[in-house]
């Protein structure tokens, strides 16, 4: 899938918020996840980031991710990712968001089926 195709599914909710160089971060690993995800659940109609960020006294921000992947019957939703570290916020919530897609659509091998 080309750049120009994700665009269409991924959607950025407060991004510009960021720092150039903290866009270019979230939008190179929400590609990344897209990409990863889309070899689980192949149908996927739209990935939705949301990133909050707050700014306590101090000169460090805190960040929160909500993720959304949606396919034409099912939802996925991860709300669990914040961090003080951008990229890890968003490795958490990709994480989750794939761990969800496994135990709904059982797609990990490691058990034998039973049938």
């Amino acid at each position: 899938m080309t750049k120009e195709e994700n665009e269409g599914i991924i959607q950025f909710i407060g991004i510009n918020e960021l720092s150039p160089e903290e866009q270019e971060t979230v939008q190179e690993l929400a590609t990344k996840a897209h990409e990863r995800i889309t070899t689980i659940l192949q149908n996927i109609t739209e990935l939705v980031v949301h990133i909050k960020t707050y700014e306590n006294e101090g000169e460090r921000k805190k960040y929160s991710l909500h993720v959304r992947c949606a396919a034409p019957s099912l939802m996925f939703e991860s709300e669990k990712a914040h961090d003080w570290d951008l990229a890890r916020a968003l490795h958490k919530a990709f994480n989750d968001i794939e761990q969800q897609i496994k135990h709904k659509l059982h797609t990990d091998s490691s058990r034998p089926d039973t049938k």
